[in-house]
C-alpha cells in the first residue's frame, strides 16, 4: 500500500464519529456544485431577476389592459341601461296612451247604445208596421204575377 493510502485510512480511524457524515457530506456537495459555485449562483440570481422583472411588466401590462376593458364594459352597461330606461318609459307611455283609448272608445259605445236603446218605443213599433204592412204589398204583388201566369198558360 501506498504511504498516502495508509495515511488517509489512519486519519479516517483516528477521526471522531461526527465529523466523518460530515466530511461525507462536503465531498459530496463539492462533486454536485463544482469549484465555482459562488459563480454559478451569481448566474442563477441574475437570470431569475431578469424573468421576476419580466413577469412583473408582463403583470403591469395585464392589469393596465383588465383596467381598460372594465372601463369600456362599464361604459356599455351604462349605455345599455339607458336604452332600457328609455324603452321602458316609451312603453308606459304607449300602454297609458292606449288605455285612454281603448276607455275613449268603450265610452263611445256605451253612449252609442243608449242612444240606440233610447229610441221611443212608438217610433220602433211604427218601423215595425211599416215593414209588416211592405212584406204583404209583395206577397199581394207576387200573387198576382203566378194569376195571371197561370191564366195566360191555361188560355
Amino acid at each position: 500500500m501506498s504511504e498516502r493510502t495508509e495515511l488517509a485510512e489512519k486519519n479516517i480511524i483516528e477521526e471522531k464519529p461526527a465529523e466523518k457524515p460530515k466530511r461525507i457530506w462536503d465531498g459530496a456537495l463539492k462533486m454536485v456544485r463544482g469549484e465555482n459555485t459562488a459563480q454559478l449562483i451569481e448566474n442563477f440570481t441574475a437570470e431569475m431577476t431578469l424573468v421576476a422583472e419580466g413577469l412583473c411588466e408582463d403583470q403591469s401590462t395585464l392589469r393596465r389592459e383588465v383596467d381598460r376593458m372594465m372601463t369600456q364594459e362599464d361604459r356599455r352597461i351604462q349605455t345599455l341601461q339607458s336604452q332600457i330606461e328609455a324603452a321602458e318609459t316609451t312603453l308606459e307611455e304607449e300602454r297609458t296612451a292606449h288605455d285612454r283609448d281603448v276607455t275613449e272608445l268603450r265610452n263611445r259605445i256605451a253612449a252609442l247604445e243608449k242612444k240606440t236603446n233610447a229610441r221611443p218605443a212608438k217610433e220602433r213599433t211604427r218601423r215595425g208596421n211599416i215593414i209588416r204592412d211592405l212584406t204583404v204589398l209583395v206577397a199581394i204583388a207576387a200573387s198576382a204575377w203566378v194569376i195571371v201566369t197561370l191564366l195566360n198558360k191555361l188560355l
